[in-house]
Parts: C-alpha cells; structure tokens; sequence
C-alpha cells in the first residue's frame, strides 16, 4: 500500500489569508491618511475588493494609490502554484483528534518527542520536503515521534491545561517510555510541566522559543490580553473555542503592520525565487490554524498574560507548581534573537533557571528558527548533537504499537 500524502493547505486560488484579511487591509487605511480616498468605502465594496483579490486566474485591475503594493502581494500570494506535498507519517496512537506521528529514524539515544502548540498545526516543524526539523531530526540518527494536537474535538473543548498535560501529553508520552521532550512555543511550556510532573519518563528537556516572563519585553497591549477576556466570553462560550481569527487579531496587537508589511515585500519579490515559496508555505500554515479550547485560553490569558504566573512561581498544574529550577535533567533552551512573538527576553529566564540548561541563541524569528532557510544550521543541527548525548536509562526501544483509538 502505498504512503498516503498529506492532507495539502488550500490550493492556489482557493487561500483565505492573511487572516483576518477586513483587518489586514482596515489597518492599512489607517496607516497612511493619503490612501484612504482610493480604498473602499461600504461592505459591499469591501466584498468586492476581496472576491477580486481571490481570483485564481490573471486579476484585473486593483484600486490604485499608496497601497496597491499590498493588495498587489495578497493577489500574488493567493494565486501562487505552491502546494504542501510531504507524506503523511504513520500513526502510532490517537485519542481523539490528537495523533501521535511517527516520523522513524534509529539511534541509541531516548526518542524524541516533539510537542508543538496548541494555537497553530503541528505541521509547521514538518513544513516541506527538505524543510522538516521532524525529518532532518529522524535522518540524523535519532528516533522521532510527533504529537499533532489537531482540531480541538467536543472534549478537548472541555480540557483545561491540566487535562491536556496529565491526560493526552502523558498518555502518548506512555507510548513511547522514556523519552526526551522537545516542546515548541506554547508546546514548551506543556512540555516543562510534563518533565516536572513525570520526571521517570523524561530523559531530557528540550525548550524552543517558550515564553517565561510573559511582561519583559512585551508591548504594553500584548500584557492586557487578561482583559480581553469579557468581550471574548461570548463567543467563546458559543463555540467552545477561542476562534482562529480572534487568535490572529490578538497576535496582530503587538506588531498591527507586520502583516501589511511583509506582504508588500512579498508581491515586489520574484515569484520563482525559492524564497517565494517558503513564504507561501508558512503563510498556508499561518493561515490554516487552530482554534482553542475555552478552558484553555481562558487560562491562557489569565494566568499568563494577566498574572504572568509562571515566572512568579503561581502557575499550578495538578495542584504541582511548575518551578524550572527543580528540574534535574539534560535541558535546552533555544532563544532565537529576533523573535518578535516571544520575545528573547521572555524565554531567557528559562536558560538561568533550570540547573546546567545549555542555551542556543539562533539568529531567526520565532519560526523561522524552526522552518526558515538557516534552521538546519543554526537549531537542527545543534539540537540532533544535544540529543543524541541524552543518556538512555535503558537501552533499545518499546516496540511499535499499532495505530489505535484510546476510549475514555
């Protein structure tokens, strides 16, 4: 039987972003006063600016002024060829929508266990042929495995963070014995608790651009998320998720010209270059998010961003609190130095405060670090050598299990 590919991104033609798109192109109304008489000015107009920005064939003409270099870039992007065509890794073991994925490879050392965040596709370190961390990772000699989260289903919906961590992460952790954790993002900080919680089942602990210190070295509304919560509650309780656009207008606070920006450079770019296509395949990741379950984003801007709890010493799981400094294993902490949404200064408490951690400092963004054009030199490289160092209690590897569904 032959592998089957994976399930693609919305094809040329048929992609929605930058989401919130209203958002995106409102944003850049506002940013230059001159343009405003040249943009939209009813829904209806709206609509039809969008609908012809979609077109998968030649476009029209597009409204002129000072930011037909935008629109121009969302066109471009909408209607370039490339398709996401890696195929899909078995699975070993499932619960829910949550699969564990097995990406192969051998090696001595203890699996890896790559825990990516719950707010985007696990897909980003298994972006592309040739762009993978999960592959590069496997072929360097070492055994991977993934947690793809998925769509949050009716219960994960009602799965705080401490459902999540003592429930799905260590039943696949369970799987696999003893393993070395590499958590990405908001996957680290899952991660961390899991190697506190579960320190027999934890060889190692790897941390890529987690947030510690959710106040240093953020912008001032990136710190009132907490209050945001009133106007998100009725949505939220009517969906059982904080949606995926609620998610990107909050990732949109801190940097509200990003998108525009990059977008622009985007569409005055050569469209062949390989450079376009790595744009357009983490836009598709961007764009193809995931919702968050209630609990867990209420927790999330609370706790976090409101109490900013964890560097305090305040954030529980399991009634435990998740203290770094107690950690007695082989650690990593990757801080990239140009990370704009988890700024170096939030994750660098993490390198001082678990005992002996080794501290990677690539020069990337967030993802960029993990899928850009120097991520197998400046993370994979150094993170495979880390890893294969990790002792192992015992040798060899439980066997492979066969792909099952876990019933509650």
């Amino acid at each position: 039987m032959q592998p089957k590919p994976a399930t693609p991104p919305p094809g040329p033609g048929l992609r929605r972003g930058p989401r919130p798109l209203l958002l995106h192109l409102a944003l850049a109304s506002l940013k230059s006063s001159g343009s405003a008489a040249a943009w939209p000015s009813s829904n209806a107009d709206w609509q039809s600016l969008i609908a012809r920005i979609s077109q998968s064939g030649p476009a029209g003409p597009l409204p002129g002024g000072p930011d037909a270099e935008l629109i121009h870039g969302i066109a471009a992007y909408r209607r370039h060829p490339w398709v996401r065509d890696v195929v899909e890794p078995p699975v070993v073991w499932r619960e829910g929508e949550a699969r564990l994925l097995d990406y192969g490879g051998t090696g001595t050392a203890p699996p890896l266990l790559l825990v990516p965040s719950l707010v985007n596709r696990a897909s980003i370190l298994d972006l592309a042929s040739g762009r993978s961390m999960a592959r590069h990772l496997a072929a360097s000699g070492l055994r991977v495995f993934m947690l793809d989260w998925g769509w949050p289903d009716a219960e994960a919906r009602a799965m705080d963070l401490d459902a999540l961590i003592t429930g799905r992460l260590a039943r696949a952790m369970a799987e696999l014995g003893r393993v070395t954790l590499v958590g990405y993002c908001m996957g680290g900080l899952l991660a961390l608790a899991a190697a506190q919680l579960q320190p027999e089942r934890v060889a190692g602990l790897a941390l890529l651009a987690t947030p510690w210190d959710f106040h240093i070295g953020r912008d001032t509304a990136e710190r009132r998320f907490a209050q945001l919560l009133e106007l998100l509650e009725p949505v939220m309780q009517l969906t059982g998720t904080l949606p995926i656009d609620a998610l990107q207008l909050l990732f949109s606070v801190g940097d509200p010209h990003g998108v525009g920006d990059k977008y622009r450079a985007f569409g005055a770019a050569p469209q062949d270059d390989p450079r376009a296509w790595q744009f357009v395949a983490i836009e598709d990741w961007l764009n193809d998010g995931v919702p968050l379950a209630t609990p867990v984003a209420r927790q999330c801007l609370r706790l976090w961003y409101g109490d900013n709890a964890p560097v305090r010493g305040l954030w529980q799981v399991a009634g435990t609190a998740i203290a770094p400094q107690t950690l007695r294993l082989p650690a990593l902490v990757a801080v990239p130095a140009r990370d704009r949404i988890v700024p170096p200064e939030s994750a660098m408490p993490l390198a001082t405060a678990i005992p002996g951690a080794t501290l990677l400092r690539p020069t990337a963004g967030h993802v960029g670090m993990v899928a850009g054009a120097s991520a197998q030199s400046g993370l994979w490289e150094p993170l495979a050598a880390w890893a294969k160092a990790v002792p192992s209690a015992a040798p060899g590897f439980p066997k492979r299990r066969r792909a099952r569904k876990v019933v509650p």
